[in-house]
C-alpha cells in the first residue's frame, strides 16, 4: 500500500512535467535534424542572388528522379509544375524547420513536416530505388533499430506528432505571441457557466 502512495504521488509529480515535452520534442528536433534539413535545403538552392526563386539541377534530381533521368538531366526541359514543387520543398525545408525550432506556428509546422516528411519517403522509395533495398526500408518488430525508412523516420515523425497534438510549450514564440492578443482570447473556448440549483 505504502508502495501505491510513492508510486501515485510519483505520477502527479510527472504529471506536472507534462510542460516539458513539447519543450524537448522542439529540443531533439533542433538537434537532430534542423541541420539535416537546412543542408538538404542548400543544396537545392541555385546561384546567385536568386538562387532560391532558381533551384539547382540537383533539386529537380532529388525530387523528380525519373523525370530528370527521361530529360538527360536538363531540367530546363520539366515543366512549371516541377518547378513550383521544386521550390516548394526547397522553401519547405527551411521555413517549417525553422518555425518548429523558434515554436512559431508550431502544430501547422509541425503537420506540414510530416507531410514534408511523407513526400520525402515515398521519393526515396520510388523514385530513387531504395523498395528494392531491404536494409534501408528496415522493418518493425526485428530487433535491428537503425534502418532509414522503417525505424529512423518512425522517429522523426513521431516527434513531429507530439508537436502537432501539444504545440511548442512554454518556451516558445507561439506563447510569447499568443498569450496577450485580443483575437486570441476570443478564440480559445470560455468554460460554461455555472448551473444555479434550483432551491
Amino acid at each position: 500500500m505504502i508502495l501505491v502512495t510513492y508510486y501515485l504521488r510519483f505520477c502527479a509529480l510527472m504529471a506536472r512535467a507534462d510542460w516539458l515535452v513539447p519543450t524537448l520534442a522542439r529540443l531533439v528536433f533542433a538537434g537532430v535534424l534542423l541541420s539535416y534539413f537546412w543542408v538538404s535545403g542548400l543544396t537545392k538552392l541555385g546561384d546567385g542572388l536568386f538562387g532560391i526563386f532558381m533551384p539547382s539541377a540537383g533539386a529537380y534530381a532529388q525530387i523528380f528522379p525519373r523525370a530528370m533521368e527521361a530529360v538527360g538531366y536538363d531540367h530546363g526541359q520539366l515543366g512549371v509544375l516541377h518547378w513550383l514543387v521544386v521550390l516548394a520543398g526547397t522553401w519547405a525545408e527551411f521555413l517549417l524547420s525553422f518555425l518548429i525550432v523558434t515554436g512559431l506556428l508550431t502544430r501547422l509546422a509541425a503537420l506540414g513536416m510530416i507531410g514534408f516528411v511523407a513526400l520525402q519517403t515515398l521519393t526515396d522509395l520510388f523514385g530513387h530505388g531504395a523498395i528494392a533495398e531491404p536494409g534501408t526500408i528496415g522493418a518493425w518488430f526485428d530487433r535491428l533499430p537503425d534502418s532509414v525508412i522503417a525505424d529512423q523516420r518512425a522517429f522523426w515523425v513521431f516527434v513531429l506528432v507530439v508537436l502537432a497534438i501539444k504545440g511548442a510549450g512554454p518556451i516558445s514564440l507561439d506563447r510569447l505571441v499568443l498569450r496577450n492578443a485580443p483575437w486570441a482570447r476570443q478564440a480559445s473556448p470560455r468554460p460554461a457557466p455555472a448551473q444555479r440549483q434550483a432551491p
